[in-house]
């Protein structure tokens, strides 16, 4: 049985990343989108989480494609609803934010997932073995994300809460 998913905010990452994944996945498929005003080609369009909760009891994971500041109060309504959740990164606007969602989905029995696209690239099990019975005492991180290619049109990662983006190109760490 393939799960529905309810995709929100409906901007380049929802569609250059979500939607082909969720087009190929054998597990998982796009039920409704929520948007101001992007949509999904023959997908049922909602403008509220609320009203896209009503009319689609079956969506049991909620995928927030949102810029940060918006997003807890997403997340928090898609937990209340009993509906799992996955965060695209930043997870939140702050740590706080975090660890108040992840009381809420534990407290509830629910999934809350903060993703990366670089989470699961080859040499993050590395970096992990090489750190194990280490203490990181610095770090140096080089920003080199060229933010109007990846990002064009998308003034809100330059607004007060858009956190700008955040994909290190290179780090360096020191134990």
């Amino acid at each position: 049985m393939r799960r529905a998913v309810a995709l929100v905010g409906i901007g380049k990452i929802a569609l250059d990343q979500h939607v082909p994944a969720l087009s190929s996945s054998s597990c998982l498929h796009l039920a409704a989108t929520v948007s101001r005003s992007g949509t999904v080609g023959g997908v049922p369009a909602f403008t509220s989480l609320d009203t896209m909760f009503a009319a689609h009891p079956e969506v049991e994971v909620v995928s927030l494609c949102l810029p940060p500041v918006p997003r807890f109060a997403a997340a928090e309504a898609a937990l209340r609803a009993g509906r799992h959740v996955m965060l695209e990164k930043p997870p939140g606007a702050t740590l706080a934010e975090v660890q108040a969602l992840q009381a809420l989905a534990a407290l509830r029995g629910l999934t809350l997932y903060a993703t990366w696209h670089s989470r699961m690239a080859r040499g993050v099990a590395a970096a992990k073995a090489w750190l194990a019975g280490r203490v990181v005492t610095g770090a140096r991180i080089d920003w080199r994300e060229d933010v109007r290619r990846w990002h064009p049109g998308q003034d809100w990662v330059f607004e007060p809460g858009g956190m700008g983006c955040s994909t290190p190109a290179s780090t360096r760490c020191r134990s």
